[in-house]
């Protein structure tokens, strides 16, 4: 552990180059914060933060920049902090905004992307719940034209979620609704993870033949609906900062964004979704952001965690600011689902 002294110079560094970009020398910590000791003193303190791994000196310049060792440590301690300083006039503006503009899931979270990218100037993550760690509550299958069945799930957080798949005859309303509700009965508090291959349906027997053409694609409906839904907003936010000058490190880390099966092997890495995650530099396993930072907050029903939004840039970001507005976004997206799920 860093003494006191270490600790305030390190993150006097850390907010310098957070703001300027540039690498800072003792004598710009000297003049901008009052440490109570000397520029030689400020310089050899330096110096052993360099040979600890938390700061690093660039070839062409005399001044030294924060490590990814550097940002962890500032990071930890800022998480350690209290819900205390949250802005709850932006809270509300946000929240006020979002339910005026979004009238579904899907476009709830779409709008939170692109607020939370037009407030923070870096590019928004958000994904989308996950149906297999909820339980059924509600199946109904609705005829459309042309022998096409809509199949709308309701789980117990009241999340709709909805496909549609094509049978070879017309199948009556009634014989739907029949059938739907036997579904729900059957299945009500089922964890979609472990809805079974097969259903014994001896009471349904009258209805076999359409339960034999149904149930084959009721599985694969369930499949395509668990799948994760990724929404980015902001892309071409990254290119503002110097960072990404290079045009083969832009075109590489945008590339990355728009891969929706890498950028959510990293956001669900762990299985637990829970609270403020922050991915630093090298931290991250794949190398078009290795040199970058990403921070999610999870947002949840009935007090599990069950889907997540955030920010990816430069590791130069402004972690404390960032960790309270997402925050901020957490909370909102929270409220108003459980608000409209009735919880």
């Amino acid at each position: 552990m860093l003494d006191e002294r270490k600790l305030k110079v390190l993150y006097a560094i850390i907010n310098s180059y957070i703001l300027s970009g540039e690498p800072i020398s003792s004598r710009t910590i000297s003049k901008i914060y009052n440490l109570g000791v000397s520029s030689a003193t400020i310089r050899n303190e330096m110096s052993d933060l360099e040979d600890l791994g938390f700061l690093n000196k660039p070839h062409t310049s005399a001044g030294r920049v924060p490590s990814d060792r550097a940002y962890r440590l500032y990071v930890d301690s800022i998480l350690k902090l209290d819900n205390s300083n949250i802005d709850n006039n932006l809270k509300n503006k946000i929240k006020k905004t979002l339910i005026e503009e979004s009238k579904e899931m899907d476009q709830l979270l779409q709008n939170a992307a692109k607020i939370l990218s037009k407030i923070t100037k870096y590019t928004a993550l958000a994904i989308s719940p996950q149906l297999s760690k909820s339980k059924i509550k509600h199946i109904q299958l609705i005829p459309i034209e042309n022998n096409q069945i809509l199949l709308v799930l309701v789980n117990n957080s009241d999340i709709v979620k909805n496909t549609i798949f094509k049978v070879d005859s017309t199948i009556s309303p009634g014989q739907l609704n029949i059938i739907s509700n036997y579904l729900t009965h059957k299945l009500r508090g089922v964890l979609f993870s472990e809805i079974p291959n097969e259903i014994d349906f001896k009471e349904m027997y009258a209805y076999k033949e359409i339960l034999d053409k149904i149930l084959p694609m009721l599985n694969d409906s369930f499949d395509i609906m668990d799948s994760i839904d990724l929404y980015s907003e902001g892309i071409t936010q990254l290119l503002n900062f110097p960072e990404y000058k290079d045009v083969d490190k832009a075109k590489s880390i945008i590339s990355f964004i728009e891969n929706k099966d890498l950028v959510l092997d990293v956001l669900l890495e762990d299985e637990i979704m829970e609270g403020i995650k922050i991915i630093i530099g090298n931290e991250n396993i794949y190398e078009p952001i290795k040199d970058s930072s990403i921070i999610t907050a999870s947002y949840s029903v009935n007090g599990k965690n069950i889907g997540k939004i955030g920010v990816i840039g430069p590791t130069r970001m402004d972690y404390l600011r960032l960790i309270n507005i997402l925050k901020i976004f957490s909370l909102n997206l929270t409220e108003i689902i459980n608000f409209y799920s009735g919880n």
